[in-house]
Parts: C-alpha cells; sequence; structure tokens
C-alpha cells in the first residue's frame, strides 16, 4: 500500500429542487463513503461545478432558474467540466427520454424515484468507467 498519495473520496453533485430528495441521496451516497455537495436549482449547479469539479454529477432535469438540460449542455461545453459525468434523474420516463438525455451531453439516466441503493450502483459504475482519472 502506497501512502504517497491519499486519494480523496469522490465528490457527488447531487442537484434537485426538492430538498427532501436531496437530502435523502445526500446522505445516502455520505454512508457509502463519497463526499456530497448539494444544488438547488440548474444555476446553482453550474457555479458549483465550475468550483468543486466534482467526480460526477447527479442532475434533476426538472429545475427552477436554468433547467437540467440546459445546464447539463453548459457543463458539457465547458472546457472545465465538460469531462465531469452526468446522470440525469427524472421522474418524467416518457419513451426517447433517455436519448434527449444522452444527446444533452448526459452519461445515464435513471427514473425517480428510484432506490438510493440502485443509484449508488449506477454512480459507482459510472465513475469506474472513468477509470479515476480526473481533469486537473
Amino acid at each position: 500500500m502506497t501512502t504517497s498519495s491519499t486519494t480523496p473520496k469522490p465528490l457527488v453533485l447531487v442537484v434537485d429542487d426538492y430538498q427532501d430528495a436531496r437530502e435523502m441521496y445526500a446522505e445516502y451516497l455520505e454512508f457509502s463513503g463519497f463526499r456530497v455537495a448539494e444544488a438547488k436549482n440548474g444555476q446553482e449547479a453550474l457555479d458549483k461545478a465550475f468550483e468543486l469539479r466534482p467526480d460526477i454529477i447527479l442532475m434533476d432535469l426538472s429545475l427552477p432558474i436554468i433547467d437540467g438540460w440546459e445546464a447539463t449542455r453548459r457543463l458539457k461545453n465547458d472546457d472545465r467540466t465538460r469531462t465531469i459525468p452526468v446522470v440525469a434523474l427524472t421522474g418524467h420516463a416518457m419513451t426517447g427520454q433517455s436519448d434527449e438525455a444522452k444527446g444533452a451531453g448526459c452519461d445515464s439516466f435513471v427514473t425517480k424515484p428510484c432506490l438510493p441503493d440502485a443509484l449508488v450502483d449506477e454512480v459507482r459504475r459510472i465513475l469506474a468507467t472513468r477509470g479515476g482519472s480526473r481533469p486537473g
């Protein structure tokens, strides 16, 4: 075991306008070994993403101020944040919406309500596919 570099726990930015949902996901993610930051609208999500550079973003698509679709497009069009995976969270499981989410730049799509276990599993799966590399 090397002690020269301690890797911090991955940081997850949870973006949801419902406080109860944010708190539930945040609690479960922290319990599962992640650090968590929260945002309640698309503008706050952008500000926090640029400031904190999270390892992954869980983005509700129905948000006030700037919706999750537009926030994701802006993140994916910015050199500082384009490599951060975005998992779309939505309660609208309509046909074709996962394709739309991917078209906006989302790396994955989870329908709410989802069990916290399933969400944590998806976060781990996405982070594993990145190979631990992180934008500097």
